[in-house]
Parts: C-alpha cells; sequence; structure tokens
C-alpha cells in the first residue's frame, strides 16, 4: 500500500529548533502515535535538538524509548502500583495520590518523582490539603523529589490557575522548585516565569511543537485501481446503489491508516451546533465526505473505508485519476498511521 507523509525537513526542523529556544527547560511530549510522525522519530528529533527529558503517556511508551532517548524520560500517567515496572534511573514518575508513596518506595527505592497537583481538569491529582502528609512520607521514603507537576485545561487561560498553583508549592514543605506544566500559550509562560523567577518553570508541550507547521507536511495516497460505474449500480461490501455515472476510484489508505476514524469533539457555538447536525443528517443517507481530494475538490466516500483502502466517487466529467497516480489527502495527525514517512 501507499498512503504516505512526507516532511519538508528543512523548515520544519527550523521551526522545532525556534520552538525549543523560545521556551526555555521545554519538555517534549511524545505519546500515542507520536502525533502521526512515530515515536521512535520525534525521540530522534528531541535528541537533535538537544532537550534533557522528554514526556510519554505511559510506562509501555517508556518502555519503548528509554532505548531510543539518552536523556531522561517523565511519565504523564500516574504510577500505580499496577504499572509496567521499569528499572531504568533516567525514569521520573509522576505521582499522584498520597497512598502510592509508600508503595513505589517499596517496589523502587530511589524512584526519581513528581507530584502531580489535581488542577480543574479533575482528572488527577492530589488536592492541596494533601500536601503535607505527601511531603512528609516522601522525605522518609527516600524517593528523590523533582518537582510538582500540573496538567491544565485546554480552554480558556490558565495564567492564574499555574500562578495559584506555584503559590501552593512555595508555602508547601515539598523540596523542590521546579514546576513541569502543560498547556500554557507561550504568553503565560513568559508571564510565569517572570512572575515566578525563584521557581523553575518547565513547559511539557506536544501538539505545537510537532504539528507546528503543517505546511511543511504532504499526504498523499495512490491510486490502485479506477472502474466506471453507472447510476443504481450496486458496489462495496455494502452493495449500495450508485446515485450517479461516474467512476470508482480506489485509493490507499483505510482505518488501519486512521481514515474514516474521529473522537468526540467540544462543540461550543450554534455554527459548529450545525455543522455537526449536518454532518449527522448527511451520515444518515449515506453520504460522507472522505479526506481524499481530487484535482483540488474533495470527494466522497462510496461506503465507509475499509481497512487498508477506500472506495471514493469521481463524478463524469471530472479528471479521472490513473492506478499510479497520487492524490492529496488531510488528515488529524494524532490518529493517523502511514506506510512511509520521508524526510525530503
Amino acid at each position: 500500500m501507499a498512503f504516505d507523509l512526507t516532511i519538508a525537513a528543512e523548515p520544519w526542523q527550523d521551526h522545532l529548533t525556534e520552538f525549543e529556544k523560545s521556551r526555555p527547560g521545554l519538555i517534549p511530549v511524545i505519546k500515542g502515535n507520536g502525533y502521526g510522525l512515530g515515536r521512535a522519530n520525534l525521540a530522534a528529533q528531541a535528541t537533535r535538538l538537544g532537550v534533557d527529558q522528554i514526556a510519554v503517556g505511559t510506562y509501555e511508551e517508556a518502555a519503548e524509548l528509554l532505548d531510543e532517548f539518552a536523556g531522561d524520560v517523565q511519565v504523564l500517567t500516574p504510577w500505580r502500583p499496577f504499572s509496567l515496572q521499569l528499572d531504568d534511573p533516567r525514569l521520573v514518575h509522576t505521582i499522584s495520590r498520597v497512598q502510592d508513596i509508600s508503595s513505589l518506595a517499596a517496589l523502587a527505592p530511589g524512584a526519581r518523582i513528581l507530584v502531580e497537583g489535581q488542577t480543574s481538569m479533575r482528572r488527577h491529582g492530589m488536592v492541596r490539603p494533601d500536601f503535607d502528609a505527601a511531603a512528609s512520607l516522601i522525605a522518609q521514603s527516600g524517593l528523590q523529589l523533582e518537582g510538582l507537576a500540573i496538567h491544565l485545561p485546554m480552554a480558556g487561560a490558565n495564567l492564574a490557575e499555574a500562578k495559584a498553583w506555584c503559590v501552593a508549592l512555595e508555602e508547601s514543605a515539598f523540596d523542590t522548585a521546579t514546576v513541569s506544566v502543560s498547556h500554557l500559550t507561550n504568553d503565560e509562560f513568559v508571564a510565569l516565569t517572570a512572575a515566578k523567577p525563584n521557581l523553575k518553570i518547565r513547559p511539557r508541550i506536544g501538539t505545537a511543537l510537532w504539528l507546528g507547521r503543517l505546511d511543511t507536511f504532504e499526504v498523499e495516497s495512490t491510486v490502485l485501481d479506477v472502474h466506471p460505474v453507472a447510476k443504481g449500480d450496486r458496489i462495496g461490501y455494502r452493495q449500495q446503489p450508485v446515485k450517479k455515472s461516474g467512476h470508482i476510484a480506489i485509493v490507499a489508505g483505510g482505518t488501519s491508516h486512521g481514515i474514516g476514524l474521529e473522537a468526540p469533539r467540544a462543540v461550543a457555538s450554534t455554527k459548529e451546533r450545525g455543522k455537526v447536525a449536518a454532518k449527522g443528517l448527511l451520515a444518515a443517507s449515506n453520504r460522507a465526505l472522505s479526506p481524499f481530494f481530487i484535482s483540488g475538490q474533495q470527494a466522497w466516500f462510496v461506503e465507509p473505508p475499509h481497512m487498508q483502502a477506500s472506495m471514493i466517487f469521481v463524478p463524469a466529467g471530472a479528471e479521472l485519476p490513473k492506478v499510479g497516480d497520487k492524490i492529496a489527502a488531510q488528515v488529524r495527525y494524532t490518529i493517523a498511521s502511514f506506510d512511509a514517512i520521508t524526510l525530503a
């Protein structure tokens, strides 16, 4: 198959370099599918940037990237007694519950840790009244406290909440002056570092770093077959009748590549609700736009994408692609998988 991503290496890497320079203490986040670019590929870029630490989502990802990256590896998912147990001095654990401090100390004496505060995300973390008990246990446990971790929401301004957590750290008995923080804008990061010069603020960033120059990315799908069809012909797995005469193009890229997959999105405005409703009505009538483009026009799926290929409709009169031609595609990179990724 040939569902490929080509990256213009020089401008993309220039962006990464400038981004890292503008955010002292940057901890690149490398998790999930590597933002569509592959975790190992991003680890190589982190090495090129010269950062001392990366952050991963899970212990399973850490097991892979400890072999790909020579620096420290922070795990964002909080440690639990049932987590995959890894023994590496470069590993930095996240502790979000007081009861896990003694358990980790027993299993991994001297392990390096971050204490996570429970922000308005309400996902993981200790509330501030837990800090005294946590500080006392850490001091007795022999664990190495390396900072406070805060994971902020992506909606609205976060500077005030970040400042409040910095104050909570300053007023606590924790023996650290480092804060690892997710989801600050650059302006908020600059303001926070200026407001708290006594603390080392380390931004953890993934999307804006790795996907900050989408104009340097080109996704292409190879045309595998082209067939003429007449109105009423039944085709595909589900044998739905074709509504118009034209051609069917079978192109590389299916559900195994992330084509046709999507996660629920937050809908805030009336306009966004209208778009979601219109999309639902189209889906109810077996119509869905594909991410593939023929002669600059977004093509319709003939039916839901297959595992490794998709069937799209080319209307009569449109320029007909040939087998072996490359056509453009637009994807959501955080769920995308490519047959090949090339730095050109």
